[in-house]
């Protein structure tokens, strides 16, 4: 796949400076042997944490792994020196050191006695948001999603400086354990001018959230770590007062949102819905359907997968709704060049993608004019050329073996497809690379959604077939059209949508027997399949349609018993 990107100019992701925050307040509250070991370590700047446990050896943890930092074991005296250096631990058994950014968390046992220290070292690193600054500016709310330890926090701390300083919004900052601004009463120069609310309990945050709101009449909230369903409610009443949020959740991906019925909220909601029977087969669903509830709370979404790599949904409400009807959103990918520029692309979506799944493949969009990085850019060209991409078929030019047709299936079920063309013999091979395909086969329904698969078939000058539903009938009529293979004496004159709707409820439910045993025992497995008792009339549907089929099928036993066998062979 080509690597078309659009480069941000002027990032300055690569002269980005890195303030670490009082490193020797840190190292002064340790132990002293573990103090005297992290001084002389070649990697003091890179540390991440320092792990004290009482019994086992101190231990240090850098990005490449972990190092004991002495022979001896921690003892009880030595945590009771750290812990009497530090400030007083929260309930949720954070402490910090004042007006500086570390964090010192604690273990205890079963008697509240403190066992355990883990403390990670804070530090401000400006221009880590140059990837989402454009974002930033928008005033959209903006939700970021990532594993522990992936720079969350750290985003919402130079956010929050943005917005203050550079932007002069009012921003106050919520911050449950002094994390974000750091410990004590003055908070923590990194967040600028951005006013910090701290929160007594954890159990409390939704309810100073709403405080802030109404006593010091913000522009933007900072919000880390919303993990309560009364948190999800505080932001949903916060967004709909007109101020903007930004926040960080429990999750990786967009997916796990949906799924987690406590910060559903955060994207909308979710509720279940019983269709009718007309507008489910319209639909080609079932009839109870999952719908996005309401508006989401945040418009954006980000997934930060490491700290150079930001997956960004830019609109929450639009790939919601595409998840929820099994269909793969197409987010941008924005990662950081060796050059320290800020590199878009997009990801395509596999037609075999379900919401379970989370393998992605990434690709570029058009090569539009370079970003800016700090502009209010919108990617609207891409979706102005999937609008205007033609999806009807266009004349055939094989590439590579120009007896097989290279075909990429949008949509589709590929296992359907698959067993159409192991049964007809058709000279087909499917594709997972788009660049590879001689066309595309798509679902209908996807395309009139205005699916962006157009824009890309239409850059690589690639035909689009459709098919208007995931039946072998119609695949196999796709297929010979692609391949210019005639339809079979009398196929023509079958009008198979007709034959299928049925004028009553027992020929629909016949006629549907005899598709998925064709298409499940008689082609997928090679096995003869029988059919139930019906009447003369409907045996007389169910042949015609397995004639569709290029089947043999005959009706054996006595009436009011007698019934269809379908045979493997072809007619």
């Amino acid at each position: 796949m080509g690597n078309v990107a659009m480069l941000a100019d002027e990032a300055l992701l690569a002269n980005r400076t890195r303030v670490t925050d009082d490193l020797s307040q840190l190292l002064e509250m340790l132990p002293e042997r573990v103090r005297v070991a992290l001084k002389d370590h070649p990697q003091l700047d890179d540390l991440v944490e320092v792990v004290l446990d009482l019994g086992r050896q101190p231990e240090g943890r850098f990005p490449h792994g972990a190092e004991y930092l002495g022979e001896e074991v921690v003892t009880a005296e030595e945590i009771e020196y750290a812990v009497g250096r530090v400030g007083e631990f929260s309930g949720d058994n954070r402490a910090g050191i004042e007006r500086t950014l570390h964090r010192i968390s604690a273990i205890r046992n079963r008697h509240n006695r403190i066992i355990g220290l883990t403390c990670r070292v804070g530090r401000a690193i400006f221009g880590t948001i140059t990837m989402i600054q454009d974002l930033v500016e928008s005033g959209q709310s903006i939700l970021m999603l990532g594993r522990p330890g992936v720079g969350k926090t750290t985003a919402l701390r130079e956010i929050a400086r943005v917005l203050a300083d550079d932007l002069g919004k009012r921003v106050v900052v919520i911050d449950t354990s002094n994390e974000i601004a750091g410990d004590g009463d003055i908070p923590h120069p990194a967040i600028g001018r951005a006013r910090r609310m701290q929160v007594a309990r954890p159990e409390l945050q939704h309810q100073v959230m709403i405080e802030a709101v109404e006593n010091h009449m913000p522009e933007v909230i900072i919000i880390d770590e919303i993990g309560t369903e009364l948190e999800a409610i505080a932001a949903r009443t916060i967004a709909e007062r007109g101020v903007m949020l930004v926040g960080t959740a429990h999750g990786n991906q967009l997916v796990n949102l949906i799924k987690n019925p406590t910060l559903s909220d955060l994207i909308g909601g979710i509720q279940s819905v019983t269709l009718g029977d007309d507008e489910a087969r319209r639909r080609g669903s079932q009839k109870s359907i999952l719908e996005r509830k309401a508006p989401p709370t945040f418009q954006v979404a980000i997934e930060m997968q490491d700290r150079y790599r930001w997956v960004v949904h830019e609109d929450v409400a639009a790939g919601v709704d595409l998840i929820l009807r099994d269909r793969q959103p197409m987010p941008q990918v924005r990662t950081v060049s060796e050059s320290g520029k800020v590199v878009i692309t997009r990801e395509l979506p596999d037609a075999d993608w379900k919401p379970t799944v989370v393998a992605r493949r990434a690709v570029p969009v058009q090569a539009v004019p370079s970003l800016t990085v700090g502009s209010r850019w919108q990617d609207k060209s891409f979706m102005e050329a999937a609008v205007a991409a033609p999806i009807s078929a266009m004349d055939l030019a094989l590439s590579g073996d120009s007896t097989t047709l290279n075909i990429y299936p949008y949509g589709v079920s590929r296992n359907d497809l698959e067993q159409v063309i192991r049964h007809y013999s058709f000279p087909v091979h499917l594709t997972k690379d788009i660049d590879d395909a001689d066309v595309v086969l798509a679902l209908r329904t996807h395309l009139r959604d205005k699916a962006k698969i157009s824009a890309v078939a239409q850059n690589r000058q690639i035909p689009i077939h459709t098919v208007k539903a995931n039946t072998f009938p119609y695949l196999t009529r796709a297929l010979r059209r692609m391949l210019q293979i005639d339809e079979p004496s009398g196929g023509e004159n079958l009008d198979l949508n007709m034959l299928l709707s049925g004028d009553s409820e027992d020929e629909l439910e016949a006629l549907e027997e005899a598709r998925l045993a064709v298409e499940q025992i008689v082609i997928g497995k090679g096995q003869t399949a029988e059919l139930l008792p019906r009447s003369p009339s409907i045996r007389r549907m169910q042949h015609e349609l397995i004639e569709h089929y290029q089947l043999r099928s005959k009706s054996f036993g006595d009436e009011p018993n007698r019934r269809l066998r379908i045979y493997p062979e072809r007619a």
